[in-house]
């Protein structure tokens, strides 16, 4: 088969898979898991096989006009780039270990077939995004997401929790895809087509007319998707959702889908200085806040979300500085460690019965409950803390060498300043993640008290997945970073001196700082254990985290709020760990601004409709009824009450007539 053939199928079959999966869901249960992970494990092998073809050579385009609309023709495209076909392989490998995880995870879920088909459609939507060489095309992959997204965050839509959170990542996604789209259609006026070649092409002979209201316009859609600031609020509140579903958003889909976009299309961006300084400040925010905020969190998967939304601001940094390879490496390193740190954090809850690390560091022996997870996780959180020569210190790396570059004026396509900016927040923020990392492991795998519940070893499909993802945090960067340039735009993305060093040691002292703080804080703290969560620990991995969702905050009270004398970034946050634990107060500041009028102008609009325009149209129903009312009591059925009433109305008429002719 061609390589275009080959890369049809890629998106085709787990499209097949979910769509016969929820045909055959209550009929045939025993087809839904193979028809979960063989579709999507062979999307797996076809996406390596049009890596290998494609090569880091040549774009592999292909075309055929979908339907004629007039003006702009929207058109079914392929544009298979190295960096399409590098990021296409992760998602298949981060997909393939969700599937796999999942059917140990939620086995005895009796909503599994629905959610493994839209697992399905999700990886289907996200490859559609990867490989498409249309706009309109790459935005049905876009929107297909964001549905997904909103049925498996609000899987477990018993708890308010899941519904909030589900009800929120759509709107704020929404929010931000209105100024998308209609940058979409700006772009393509300009450049009389949505394919990307073509648009690529205009913008290398300035025939943009509005480049920085279409960058901005676009960076609104991008935020939303990648969780940047400011719409950045509805990630940590997905976590509300099934952990493997957490693994595929943060890792491989929906959140690197914004940042995969802006690579495609960073000559776009590039035309504008401005857009180019807004990514950087967007960025900077975004790590800087991101940072602190994980570091005050309770809750091991809102760690995890926060520290998922600091790593897109690397890859957003990156890109305000014009190095889309830097931008990807990181991407493709994050998809595999990140990928990792939920789904062995799901195996942690199962063990501990919470999600609460306040909890976990009340136990002792969680460690020797779970070791593949603990050894796993390990790996993962020096990667995440960008440790050499884990994975994330070379792609963690190549962003700061890229916005060092740039500080020094070596480049035309993004302003010193971003560079900078970029630079120093991504060396701030290198201290928070090796902090919040650190204390994560600490409060998970040191704790002390009563000794955590045993429930046996964890199903192999669950554990199996942790040890293959392993393997390329580790490993992948250090492999990678010396032939990735040829499969990107040539650009090194070796290490530079002066940032690993600094990179480096900064994320040692943090990971120090906190060790410090840690062993100071259980010294002095009460040995007073908090309990436990779930009631049923015995249950699978998925009822489990439902429950602990569920009675964390009646078992923990407000974790903003309620101190722990155990955890060291209460102390080493001070006061500003109550603003951070509650993501600085954004969400209430959006309540005020935007939540609130929006509910005051609905309050008016119902009391116009139901008070104002239904008062009338009551109106007009009544005056008629009460005339029928008067007339019906006229008709009485009595022939002599007629009579007199006719007698009585001619006396009355001929007086009148009478009155008249005399004048009088």
């Amino acid at each position: 088969m061609t390589t275009t053939t080959l890369a049809v199928l890629v998106p085709l079959l787990p499209f097949l898979g979910a769509v016969t999966g929820l045909l055959l869901g209550r009929t045939a249960p025993g087809f839904v898991r193979p028809l979960a992970v063989l579709p999507t494990l062979a999307s797996l092998a076809l996406a390596a096989i049009v890596a290998v073809r494609q090569g880091g050579d040549a774009a592999v385009d292909a075309t055929t006009e979908l339907t004629p609309t007039g003006s702009v023709p929207v058109e079914l495209a392929l544009h298979i780039d190295g960096f399409a076909a590098l990021v296409a392989l992760v998602v298949g490998l981060v997909a393939t270990c969700v599937q796999i995880y999942s059917t140990g995870y939620l086995r005895d879920d009796p909503r599994y077939p629905s959610y493994a088909a839209l697992v399905s459609l999700f990886t289907s939507a996200m490859f559609l995004v990867v490989y498409s060489g249309d706009l309109i095309v790459l935005l049905v992959g876009w929107e297909v997401m964001g549905i997904c997204s909103y049925f498996l965050v609000g899987h477990y839509w018993e708890t308010p929790e899941a519904r909030a959170a589900s009800i929120k990542a759509f709107l704020v996604t929404k929010l931000g895809d209105v100024p998308f789209l209609i940058g979409l259609f700006a772009l393509a006026t300009d450049a009389g087509s949505f394919r990307i070649t073509k648009i690529l092409g205009t913008v290398a002979h300035g025939g943009l007319d509005h480049p920085t209201l279409i960058a901005l316009l676009l960076l609104a859609g991008v935020a939303g998707k990648s969780a940047q600031f400011p719409l950045h609020t509805w990630l940590p509140d997905a976590m509300a959702g099934p952990t493997p579903v957490s693994a595929l958003i943060h890792a491989a889909t929906m959140v690197a889908a914004g940042v995969y976009f802006v690579a495609r299309l960073l000559p776009v961006f590039e035309a504008s200085q401005a857009a180019m300084a807004v990514l950087a400040v967007m960025a900077a925010v975004t790590m800087v806040g991101s940072g602190l905020a994980a570091l005050a969190q309770d809750d091991i998967k809102r760690v995890l979300a926060y520290s998922t939304i600091g790593q897109l601001g690397y890859m957003t940094g990156a890109l305000a500085v014009g190095d889309r390879g830097a931008a990807v490496f990181h991407l493709v390193s994050h998809g595999a460690f990140k990928a990792l740190l939920f789904l062995a954090a799901g195996v942690i809850i199962h063990a501990a019965g919470t999600n609460s690390l306040a909890a976990m560091s009340r136990m002792s022996g969680l460690r020797d409950r779970v070791p593949d997870a603990f050894w796993t996780m390990t790996v993962a959180l020096l990667a995440l803390a960008a440790i050499p020569p884990f994975s994330g210190f070379f792609s963690k790396e190549s962003v700061l060498g890229a916005a060092e570059h740039v500080t020094t004026g070596h480049t035309e396509h993004a302003p010193a300043a971003a560079g900078w900016i970029v630079l120093v927040a991504g060396l701030l923020t290198a201290v928070l993640t090796a902090a919040y990392a650190a204390r994560l492991w600490l409060l998970a795998f040191r704790g002390r008290g009563v000794e955590a519940p045993d429930h046996g070893r964890q199903p192999l499909t669950m554990t199996v997945v942790l040890w293959v993802l392993a393997v390329p945090s580790l490993a992948l960067g250090g492999l990678a970073y010396r032939s990735l340039p040829d499969w990107f735009d040539g650009r090194d993305l070796a290490p530079t001196l002066t940032t690993s060093v600094f990179g480096t040691g900064l994320a040692l002292v943090g990971g120090l700082v906190v060790h410090s703080a840690w062993r100071h804080t259980t010294a002095v703290a009460a040995r007073v254990p908090i309990g436990a969560v779930a009631a049923h620990p015995e249950r699978d991995a998925a009822q489990v985290e439902a429950e602990a969702i569920a009675t964390h905050t009646p078992a923990y009270g407000d974790v903003a709020s309620a101190p722990d004398p155990a955890d060291p970034a209460r102390l080493l946050l001070g006061p500003l760990h109550r603003h951070a634990a509650t993501g600085f107060h954004l969400d209430a500041v959006y309540t005020t601004l935007f939540v609130r009028p929006v509910q005051a102008g609905a309050s008016l609009v119902r009391f116009l409709d139901r008070e104002v325009v239904d008062t009338y149209v009551r109106g007009a129903g009544t005056l008629p009824r009460w005339l029928g009312t008067a007339v019906r009591r006229a008709q009485t059925g009595n022939v002599q009450t007629y009579v007199s009433a006719l007698l009585a109305g001619t006396v009355v008429l001929v007086v009148a007539v009478l009155l008249v002719a005399t004048g009088a």
